[in-house]
């Protein structure tokens, strides 16, 4: 009796080694995206367990990564032209303001973090208001340009 017990205790204890479970942790969110260059699953809060890196990039599974992006051009030194865009963070309206009267040929273009373009116009006067009241917050991109050349790109926080 004794030895169909421990056989018994043995078979449990084998099934239960054989039985896989996932890894389990409280997220406070997550989903799954896909598009045409592949799909991305991720959660919010899930702590780190493995790292990859390389000399291109670094992978940190399990979390999603933060990530920060400044004014990505500043040529304005270059061609003369001194932009500010305020306020920022805004909530209802942005105020582009070109400083000194080199107006011509300048447009600007707002887009949002995934390249999409949600607004564009011309520069006609030294202050371009911008209504942002339609747009969920969010970080988007104010791009200033002249003819061809991008002059200056700035980081437009949407509350």
């Amino acid at each position: 009796m004794k030895h169909k017990q421990l056989k018994l205790c043995f078979l449990l204890f084998l099934v239960g080694l054989t039985e896989v479970k996932a890894q389990e942790s409280v997220v406070s969110t997550g989903a799954n995206i896909s598009g045409s260059g592949g799909t991305v699953s991720y959660s919010v809060g899930q702590i780190v367990y493995n790292k990859n890196s390389d000399t291109n990039f670094t992978e940190a599974q399990g979390v999603q990564q933060p990530y920060e992006i400044s004014v990505t051009t500043n040529i304005n030194q270059f061609m003369g032209i001194n932009l500010f865009a305020y306020p920022n963070p805004t909530s209802d309206f942005l105020i582009l303001e070109v400083t000194d009267n080199k107006l011509s040929n300048l447009n600007f273009q707002l887009i949002d973090i995934s390249g999409k373009l949600l607004n564009s116009g011309k520069i006609t006067d030294i202050q371009t208001n911008i209504n942002m009241i339609t747009f969920t917050p969010a970080t988007y991109f104010l791009k200033v340009i002249q003819v061809d050349n991008e002059i200056r790109t700035f980081k437009i926080i949407k509350k």
